[in-house]
């Protein structure tokens, strides 16, 4: 109970969380924006499972408010913990696949960011097991889209060797 006229003390935890949905989602945002599909992808053959274009959106959109959810609990338990660390590292991966897939137009490059993404986010998820098994959880969903993302990047790998 708060004495007439205190205010609630500042809640540097919601802070925090929304400094980092703000961030990873601007980011994710900006970075879609300047590596836009365009022409060359749509020239691309992609398998029979591809998704819609439509689809990425809002399915990433909902992924980096879970990444950002589980990145400030990560925060919270410890700036600088292996896992912390982990968390920084599959952010750079997944950030930098679009840009060496839709801009330098490196497939096979591609497939290596997102096969090494697909790995740090299952270590990510293991290592945080144990500490908080929330924010373990928020990654199972990205590490299935992940996976998804690296067996569609290696079937347009195979299906434009040319390309590469």
């Amino acid at each position: 109970m708060t004495a007439i006229g205190r205010s609630k003390p500042f809640n540097v935890s919601a802070l925090r969380l929304v400094a980092f949905i703000a961030a990873v989602l601007g980011a994710g945002m900006t970075i879609g924006y300047l590596n836009v599909p365009g022409q060359w992808y749509a020239t691309l053959h992609k398998p029979s499972f591809n998704p819609p274009d439509w689809i990425f959106a809002p399915v990433w959109t909902v992924l980096f408010v879970l990444i950002a959810i589980a990145g400030s609990r990560t925060w919270e338990r410890g700036s600088l913990s292996a896992t912390m660390i982990l968390w920084f590292a599959q952010m750079a991966l997944n950030f930098s696949w679009s840009p060496v897939f839709f801009s330098l137009h490196m497939i096979a490059a591609a497939l290596v960011i997102v096969a090494a993404l697909f790995v740090s986010v299952i270590a990510f998820i293991v290592l945080q097991w144990p500490r908080d098994k929330t924010s373990a959880l928020m990654f199972v969903p990205y590490a299935f889209w992940v996976g998804f993302a690296t067996i569609l990047n290696f079937a347009v790998l195979i299906l434009n060797p040319i390309k590469t």
